[in-house]
């Protein structure tokens, strides 16, 4: 049988799947930022800058929800729907939809396209991509239709909204909470919905879905009365995320129970749900019951640890993911304990995932570190609210302390390009930018070096 080797792939000049979806997400923020410019796109009938264009567009591609002017203020009903318009292609990821057209267009799906399509989603296998996409488009539309449902019942019945205008935020809310964008039509976020569960509740609920990503999420939907039939990756999502969620409730409740400008001014009940929330939306997504701006420089510590974690792998959410953090944590106690191998249950972690995660790791963080240092340079604020805006712009969760909209030009491209990289992933653009895979095919002489 003849051999067939990924490298040798290739469409319109591109040797790797990874050049293709970085390609395909440049395209989508460059369009949506030229539909953003268009006079009729603002309140005031003005183009608003290329600046102010190209950050909103890219904010809303990649997910992240950081805004360098007031979204519903500023931006007329066209420029709001080609921002919800960015989120659910970002969303759905720019190869999904991509695979979509070609089962549309031709009914077939060839290896090139189904390679591609892998690489956005991140299954685990080459199974009939055709039936993998499809659940991916069906699954997130139906949970922005329930979400949608939600939160138009609520504005309809619950703030007298008209029904056009309930509809309307329902629509643009769904989309925007479950595919983890923190985007919203009003000034202050949802500060004024702070203690109401069906807004946040349901917000919480769609970020978290969303959050996981579409192999688990299917996994759980099959066999989640099995959970020891669960493979490694949805075992250490869910655990993880339910860890980190508990946790963070925790942390915020000690931390910010007395602070009159975020729980303070709340009942018991309302300091629940608001730190509730705000774990929820911690890792992942931009929304925010309370003024971030006002958390304690040791909660804003916190929130820049769980911002850097992310949420779960082929979905919505940003950052390093959870199951890179939970591979970590093994790899650390197979090493403490003297252990050659990596297991996770009854399998065996390969050295290669290994790998990856390690990799992910430090240069997500050499990321922040290298861009915090610029800022700083670029900008007049303290370390502890520019780490947290980079954190927040590189894992795409969109928390802000407030100083988005100061940053000066230089410093608001450098944000530009930090969202892309932490959309797009630090290994994913690594890989895209190298034409061919290199296999060695000699090993050198072991040697054994001192670390620490």
């Amino acid at each position: 049988m003849r051999r067939v080797r990924a490298a040798s792939f290739s469409l319109g000049g591109y040797s790797h799947p990874a050049q293709v979806i970085a390609t395909g997400f440049s395209t989508a923020a460059l369009i949506g930022t030229l539909l953003l410019m268009l006079p009729f796109a603002t309140t005031e009938g003005l183009s608003p800058g290329w600046l102010t264009a190209v950050f909103t567009a890219t904010s809303a591609v990649c997910l992240t929800g950081l805004v360098v002017v007031d979204t519903p203020t500023h931006w007329s009903t066209f420029g709001e729907v080609v921002i919800i318009g960015l989120v659910q292609i970002g969303g759905l990821g720019i190869m999904t939809l991509a695979t979509v057209f070609t089962v549309l267009v031709s009914g077939r799906l060839g290896l090139r396209a189904r390679l591609f399509a892998q690489a956005e989603t991140k299954t685990p296998t080459m199974a009939d991509m055709r039936k993998v996409v499809r659940k991916v488009v069906v699954f997130s539309l139906v949970c922005e239709a329930i979400a949608a449902v939600v939160f138009t019942l609520r504005f309809l019945i619950g703030y007298d909204e008209p029904i056009g205008e309930a509809l309307y935020l329902g629509v643009f809310h769904g989309i925007s909470a479950f595919n983890n964008s923190g985007f919203t039509l009003w000034s202050d976020n949802v500060i004024g919905f702070v203690t109401d569960p069906w807004i946040c509740l349901t917000i919480a609920a769609a970020v978290t879905v969303g959050g996981l990503g579409f192999p688990v999420v299917f996994e759980l939907l099959k066999s989640w009365r099995h959970p020891s039939r669960w493979s490694v990756l949805t075992r250490i999502t869910v655990v993880a995320t339910i860890v980190l969620l508990v946790l963070g409730t925790l942390v915020y409740l000690a931390t910010e129970w007395r602070n009159p400008g975020t729980l303070g001014a709340l009942d018991d009940s309302g300091k629940l749900l608001a730190a509730f929330f705000l774990s929820s939306m911690a890792r992942t997504a931009g929304f925010n019951s309370v003024n971030i701006g006002e958390l304690y420089p040791s909660s804003w510590l916190f929130t820049d640890l769980m911002m850097f974690i992310g949420g779960g792998s082929a979905g919505t959410a940003g950052g390093i993911k959870v199951t890179t953090l939970g591979l970590l944590a093994f790899v650390m106690w197979a090493e403490l304990r003297g252990e050659s191998k990596v297991n996770i249950g009854h399998r065996q972690i390969s050295e290669s995932a290994q790998r990856q995660a390690v990799t992910i790791t430090m240069m997500s963080a050499g990321l922040v570190a290298v861009c915090t240092y610029v800022l700083l340079v670029l900008t007049p604020h303290s370390l502890d609210r520019v780490l947290f805006e980079v954190v927040a712009t590189f894992s795409t969760a969109g928390l802000s302390t407030g100083i988005t909209a100061d940053v000066t030009v230089p410093g608001q491209v450098l944000m530009v390009l930090l969202m892309f990289v932490g959309r797009i992933g630090p290994l994913t653009i690594g890989s895209a930018l190298a034409l061919k895979e290199r296999t060695r095919h000699y090993e050198l002489p072991e040697e054994r070096m001192i670390v620490g």
